[in-house]
């Protein structure tokens, strides 16, 4: 069972500088067996932001690939205006839609460093990102929309997205079946 410690607070009045490794080991004087404490998100730095797609327009290329070449509202960010044009090749969203946007300077799973370039005849002043870009899964059919209404363009999307969280691995034995959720484990805690 993978428990996020921000899912466990939920549940649970934990301290708010307690971390993954001293809760581990607090399970584990419990009698639960922790197998490992990874760091969702730590390998994601730089601004990455949540953006409001204001309008596109899709454009079909020589190669036969069809883009859309986006107006995404991303805040005000170093002494530049809200609105930024960016290129993406995804077509699951409309305008209106909240996605999570890599600004230049942003360093993605496996060192993958967001800048602004040129690229299909506009320069891309940053990225849509799909789930898979983010390391928080596999899919990578398209951009990772948000469906919370009224987000704030600009503001961090790590904490949405529980980025930089703390997830326990945690190895349920057959006496402790409750703890097959999150409700179970933070009982557990408290």
């Amino acid at each position: 069972m993978r428990a996020p410690l921000s899912w466990l607070r939920e549940y649970a009045a934990l301290p708010d500088d307690l971390d993954g490794r001293t809760l581990a080991e607090g399970l584990i004087r419990a009698g639960l067996e922790v197998e490992t404490v990874d760091q969702v998100g730590s390998d994601v730095t730089g601004p990455l932001v949540i953006g409001k797609v204001l309008a596109y327009e899709v454009e079909v290329h020589s190669n036969g690939k069809s883009i859309r070449w986006c107006q995404v509202d991303v805040g005000v960010h170093n002494d530049s205006s809200g609105s930024r044009g960016v290129v993406c090749g995804a077509h699951n969203f409309e305008a209106g839609d909240f996605v999570v946007v890599a600004l230049p300077g942003t360093v993605l799973p496996g060192g993958f460093g967001i800048s602004a370039r040129k690229t299909y005849g506009h320069v891309s002043d940053g990225m849509i990102c799909s789930a898979k870009e983010l390391g928080l899964g596999d899919d990578h059919t398209g951009i990772l929309v948000l469906d919370q209404p009224d987000l704030d363009p600009g503001s961090d999307a790590a904490p949405l997205l529980h980025l930089r969280d703390d997830v326990l691995d945690i190895a349920v034995t057959p006496d402790r079946g409750y703890c097959f959720s999150a409700r179970g484990i933070a009982r557990e805690l408290a």
